[in-house]
């Protein structure tokens, strides 16, 4: 037996990238995963079959964030799906992972700058409170941050959405910690994902961004992934608050 079998996880922007090596890990220690997508239905449907394939069981639910009634429209889907492989409508682990991108500070329109707080900021927040009455006393919450929190980049939009996730879950987890809920924020640094496209297929782009790292290579899904199963497992139960780095020592300083 795995050691989460029984238990229930849903996945935002598990379709690709490191949304689906998060729910092939969890799917693949035993829980039952609901794969959430935006839009890529054979992506999603991709993901279901690759935990299948190896003997894990999920589902996918479809519902486009940073719109007028998103949450609504995801738990519509979840709960049915749920109910239907479960016969309750419960949750053990919820992974904020779904995100997009942003142009730099110089770039962003106001129109892009909203949709980014909509789906980075504004959604996760809105998925957890919908989420708390259903999460079983020692659930687990873990939201995607990023390494960009803590440096100096253009891309500082994007960082600012993710600044706000941190916050989010140090005060979360002080707040349901009575449940024994945990609640923490992983933050990756640059991952060989399709969201950095101009990393994938060049092995000299990815050497080059590895260069910056403590550990000198490019993240890669699984490595994020195997640090969300460890906190969404028993052996994670005493970790609360926090914000993991999951970047191989991105930009610690310099080698002397």
């Amino acid at each position: 037996m795995t050691p989460l079998t029984g238990r229930t996880a849903l996945v935002t922007g598990a379709s690709r990238g490191i949304g689906r090596a998060i729910a092939r890990r969890l799917a693949a220690d035993g829980m039952l995963v609901a794969v959430h997508y935006g839009s890529n239905e054979a992506a999603a449907r991709e993901t279901v079959r690759l935990i299948e394939k190896d003997g894990g069981r999920a589902f996918s639910i479809r519902a486009e964030l940073g719109v007028p009634g998103d949450v609504d429209t995801l738990f519509a889907v979840l709960e049915a799906g749920l109910l239907a492989q479960t016969g309750r409508v419960r949750l053990d682990v919820l992974v904020n992972n779904a995100a997009v991108t942003a142009d730099s500070i110089e770039t962003i329109t106001p129109e892009a700058f909203d949709r980014l707080i909509a789906v980075n900021t504004k959604a996760p927040l809105f998925i957890i409170q919908r989420a708390l009455p259903l999460l079983n006393d020692g659930g687990r919450i873990v939201n995607l941050s990023a390494a960009a929190t803590r440096i100096a980049m253009p891309k500082q939009p994007y960082a600012m959405s993710k600044a706000a996730i941190e916050v989010l879950s140090s005060s979360l987890a002080q707040m349901v910690g009575g449940r024994s809920i945990t609640v923490n924020a992983v933050a990756p640094g640059p991952t060989v994902t399709d969201m950095n496209p101009w990393m994938l297929d060049d092995p000299e782009v990815q050497q080059m961004v590895g260069s910056g790292n403590a550990v000198p290579r490019a993240g890669q899904p699984a490595d994020i992934a195997d640090v969300v199963a460890f906190l969404a497992s028993e052996a994670g139960r005493w970790v609360t608050g926090q914000v993991i780095d999951a970047s191989g020592g991105c930009f610690l300083g310099p080698r002397i």
